[in-house]
């Protein structure tokens, strides 16, 4: 029997959270017998979480990433624990962990967007974190066997920064549809109620979506301003969670006194989103960075028409089958948000619903551990 680790401490988390889940769900029902995992899960998800298949073994690992016990106790844990293979799913890992391991690395979006307006941190504090970012992460793509990347983008990003001879050891791995959104979509979906705002969803024929976070890398503030522009009944519905960067949105969209067009719905549910997806104009994305974008693929599944950034990684997800715009001119995003209001935008996704599915991500996965072992 070979025993491999899988660093799940992020499971509830947004983001890796939906990665570490399906990869974990659908690895369950194609693994060989002769493979035993141990699944490293933080305190709070220990008892939340059960596997069906009864190789899949949780082992508690309550050492928060970014700090000294991740550094030291969790290098003692997973060196107790003779590993043939550890998979690191986030760039924060044991540095002197040297046994055989492989990585996945999300995005370089920290190192692209070195500015301290990315934290919640005074900049003494935000510029330590920066450097540990950048030492951790340089360790992980030098030490590991091999590193897997969501986008063929975020490798092109890795071997430039890098260098040439780590382009071998990186491959690219397509993500997918949560699976339990999928499972949410079967149902009927409740209209949800809007949170501190005197209008109701019932009152709200026409809407646009973001979904995601509210990190400044992902350019909520040049959306809100092309918005606030916009002479039109439709809304604009911001779905994310409540948290340090949503309280600034929220400031924002005072600031520039456009509460009644720009609504903020905090923590939405899985049936929140499906009917969000079911019934919105288009998906609405303006980030400066991303290593895949979920909400794209989402909004894929439920054939919504997208309007995002003219970046690398959106090119390469959606194929150029949706409507971009500069994402650093306010007045390209209205412009285009406006086209989008007089026209009725085209979906033609048949082809890249193919493409996309945490159960072949998991397949392709399985193949790397087994060459890696």
């Amino acid at each position: 029997m070979k025993k491999i680790g899988i660093d799940a401490r992020l499971y509830s988390q947004t983001g890796v959270g939906v990665y570490l889940q399906n990869l974990i769900y659908w690895l369950q029902k194609i693994a060989p017998p002769n493979l035993v995992f141990n699944i490293y899960l933080m305190e709070k998800d220990f008892n939340k979480v059960n596997f069906n298949n009864k190789n899949f073994i949780k082992v508690k690992a309550d050492y928060h990433w970014h700090g000294f016990q991740e550094q030291v106790n969790y290098l003692n844990k997973l060196q107790a624990d003779q590993l043939d293979l550890m998979h690191f799913t986030y760039f924060s890992y044991p540095t002197f962990y040297k046994k055989n391991f492989i990585a996945t690395i999300h995005d370089l979006t920290p190192l692209l967007f070195k500015t301290g307006r990315a934290s919640s941190k005074n900049q003494v504090l935000y510029d330590l974190k920066h450097l540990f970012f950048k030492i951790v992460l340089s360790s992980q793509i030098k030490n590991s066997s091999t590193i897997i990347t969501p986008t063929q983008v975020v490798k092109n990003q890795i071997v430039k920064k890098y260098g040439e001879k780590y382009r071998i050891k990186v491959h690219p791995i397509y993500e997918g549809v949560n699976r339990n959104l999928l499972s949410c979509s079967l149902k009927e979906n409740e209209i949800p109620r809007l949170q501190n705002s005197s209008l109701e969803m019932t009152d709200i024929k026409d809407f646009f979506i973001y979904v995601g976070n509210f990190y400044p890398h992902k350019n909520l503030e040049n959306l809100i301003k092309a918005f606030s522009q916009i002479s039109s009944n439709y809304k604009l519905i911001l779905l994310g969670p409540d948290d340090y960067f949503s309280k600034k949105i929220v400031r924002y969209i005072d600031i520039l006194d456009c509460r009644k067009k720009i609504i903020l719905f905090k923590n939405p549910t899985l049936s929140d989103l499906v009917f969000f997806y079911k019934n919105a104009k288009a998906l609405i994305h303006p980030s400066l960075s991303e290593g895949f974008g979920l909400p794209l693929v989402e909004a894929i599944q439920f054939n919504l028409p997208i309007i995002a950034s003219n970046i690398p990684v959106f090119k390469e997800i959606l194929d150029g089958k949706y409507l971009a715009f500069n994402p650093e001119s306010v007045q390209d995003i209205r412009r285009k948000i406006e086209y989008a209001i007089e026209n009725n935008l085209k979906t033609d996704y048949v082809d890249l619903l193919k493409k996309y599915s945490f159960e072949k991500m998991a397949e392709q996965t399985l193949k790397v551990y087994l060459k890696n072992l």
